[in-house]
C-alpha cells in the first residue's frame, strides 16, 4: 500500500468512526459493517456502495443542518470514490 493510500484509508477509517458512534441508524449500521470488514480485510463493492448510498442520504437530509458531520459526509464520499 502506498502512503497516499494509507493516509486516505485512515482518514476515512476516522471518518467512518465517527459516524459508526453517531447514533443515527442511517449511518452507523453500515459504518460499523464497513469498519468490520476493513478490520478482516474484507470490504467489497456491495459493503462499499451500501456506505456510500447512506453517506449520500445523510448528506442529502442532514448535509447543511449546521452539525459536526456536515463536512465529514463530503470528505466521506471523495475519499470513497478515490479508493
Amino acid at each position: 500500500m502506498t502512503l497516499w493510500r494509507k493516509n486516505i484509508m485512515e482518514e476515512l477509517e476516522k471518518i467512518i468512526a465517527k459516524f459508526a458512534n453517531s447514533g443515527w441508524d442511517l449511518i452507523e449500521t453500515i459504518s460499523k459493517e464497513w469498519l468490520a470488514a476493513i478490520k478482516e480485510n474484507a470490504v467489497n463493492i456491495v459493503i462499499k456502495e451500501k456506505l456510500i448510498k447512506a453517506v449520500e442520504q445523510a448528506d442529502n437530509e442532514c448535509g447543511s443542518c449546521g452539525c459536526e458531520y456536515d463536512p465529514l459526509y463530503k470528505r466521506a464520499l471523495v475519499l470513497l470514490r478515490s479508493e
